[in-house]
């Protein structure tokens, strides 16, 4: 089972930070909440600096949300993902980007992915 739900405006802050790099910054991030897998965060596109990222060859289909497309870094390749046409469980998380190693920090309200 997959399902998808909005945080709620400012009630959670993701940011995603790499060799002291901001990669993604939301308040706005979408939970991805998957048997078996921890919560993963979907940040919409805007919120996250796609001008750092390249998009990448790679595409993985996921039974329950589709066909993710990929994006990479010089020394990171497809760190992060997306599904531009999501399945309709999860039809909320179009074009919102989640990032590999994506986890909860210890500040109450924020997360923190680093990889």
């Amino acid at each position: 089972m997959v399902s998808a739900e909005a945080a709620g405006e400012g009630a959670l802050r993701v940011r995603v930070v790499r060799d002291g790099q901001v990669l993604a910054d939301s308040t706005r991030p979408l939970l991805v909440h998957e048997d078996g897998l921890p919560v993963r965060y979907y940040l919409p596109p805007e919120d996250v600096r796609l001008d750092l990222l390249s998009p990448s060859d790679t595409r993985t289909t996921c039974p329950y949300k589709g066909v993710a497309a990929y994006w990479s870094l010089p020394d990171a390749p497809d760190i992060a993902w997306a599904y531009h046409e999501p399945l309709a469980a999860v039809t909320l998380i179009k074009d919102h980007l989640c990032f590999i190693g994506t986890e909860s920090d210890s500040e109450p309200g924020e997360a923190l992915a680093v990889n």
